[in-house]
């Protein structure tokens, strides 16, 4: 009875706790909508694994030597966001925002949701005593609001590495949402007359327009806004390798083999920094309210903004297509494609909300750049 005993108490069934418990059952939800809701299961698998595998009792793979540990160092140090961020432009068109440059308007629109949430964060840690929210830490939850979870594990990584855990939970998990959340906001905010409005064709893009595109926006942002040169950078080289056409095995590598190797090992070290202790506080409670507040905002001026181009340009754009402009690419674009296509069965705006999509990975960055800038 002795061995049997020590034995059990050897167990991680033993030493559990009831935060352990609770972080098991989240993970548990998690790979539930993943493999079975297919809420964004690239993403969320391997997050939800490490989660898993991190609330283990005494299996020590986040502790200094553990296996996580080293893994996690890629993001800590701010590696993998970088390398997503080459993929993401191995595999975006850019034609949709040269052929209509106004788009980049809605794609900026749309970040005002991280401003806005900012200055909520820091209202919450002057007027509420439950939680404490210094500058740099503001800045982190509100990148959740461009919904482009490698720009918030970057920033954050940078200014609130404590933070990385519910910051990453919340950013994901809101992107993975994107088809629950959007629609209702595009119509609380939009006309039925207006959710029908049929947009032009777009003009053809040249080949030589594609190729300079990445390498005009490298050189312009990055002397204005040195601080967002990582993200911009490899965004920009991964779709100059793309529209070159001279290196597709580069292509097809950073498309594809690349993005889901970083992906899995991005993700179960997110999921990693989940672990119970740190995870089920009123600060995480907090975050992850303040990052559904700074995803609602960025679509709400996204779909404004798309309003006042709808007025300005005469009934030829249709405002839905501004809540693409939150960088979760190509999600938040088909959710415009098929809110546009439920009101007026033969629209088809699924290129048109591209303008504004990529337009948001674009303006995601920088105000991570300007953030970093500040706080840094």
């Amino acid at each position: 009875m002795d061995i049997l005993l020590e034995f059990w108490e050897s167990t991680g069934f033993a030493a559990m706790t009831l935060g352990e418990f609770v972080m098991i059952g989240i993970a548990l939800t998690f790979l539930y909508l993943a493999i079975k809701k297919g809420y964004e299961p690239y993403l969320l698998i391997p997050i939800a694994f490490g989660m898993l595998l991190v609330n283990m009792p005494l299996a020590g793979l986040m502790d200094k030597g553990g296996l996580l540990y080293y893994i996690y160092q890629g993001t800590e140090l701010g590696i993998y966001p970088p390398l997503i961020f080459l993929c993401v432009g191995a595999g975006t068109d850019f034609g949709p925002l040269i052929a209509n440059p106004k788009s980049l308007l809605l794609g900026a629109a749309a970040q005002f949701g991280i401003f806005f949430t900012f200055l909520g964060a820091l209202f919450l840690n002057k007027f509420v005593d439950l939680v404490s929210f210094s500058g740099p830490e503001a800045a982190s939850v509100a990148i959740i609001g461009g919904a482009d979870g490698p720009t918030a594990l970057f920033l954050t990584s940078k200014l609130a590495p404590d933070l990385l855990g519910p910051i990453a939970i919340a950013a994901y998990s809101y992107m993975a949402l994107v088809p629950i959340i959007q629609p209702p906001i595009m119509k609380a905010l939009t006309t039925k007359e207006q959710r029908q409005v049929k947009m032009e064709q777009l003009r053809p893009v040249s080949k030589t327009e594609k190729v300079l595109f990445p390498i005009v926006v490298s050189l312009f942002t990055i002397l204005l806004l040195p601080s967002a040169a990582a993200l911009i950078g490899m965004l920009m080289l991964g779709n100059l390798i793309r529209e070159s056409g001279v290196v597709p095995k580069l292509t097809e590598t950073t498309q594809n083999s690349l993005m889901y190797i970083v992906t899995i090992l991005l993700g179960i070290t997110v999921g990693a920094k989940a672990k119970a202790e740190l995870f089920l506080t009123a600060e995480t409670l907090s975050i992850i309210a303040l990052g559904l507040v700074a995803f609602s905002v960025g679509t709400a001026t996204g779909v404004l903004f798309g309003r006042v181009m709808y007025k300005l340009s005469g009934g030829k754009i249709n405002p839905i297509i501004g809540a693409a402009g939150v960088s979760a690419v190509p999600m938040a674009a088909r959710v415009a494609q098929k809110v546009g296509q439920k009101e007026n069965p033969s629209n088809f705006l699924l290129m048109h909300a591209m303008g504004p999509n990529v337009a948001g990975v674009i303006g995601s960055a920088v105000a991570a750049g300007l953030l970093l800038m500040f706080f840094g």
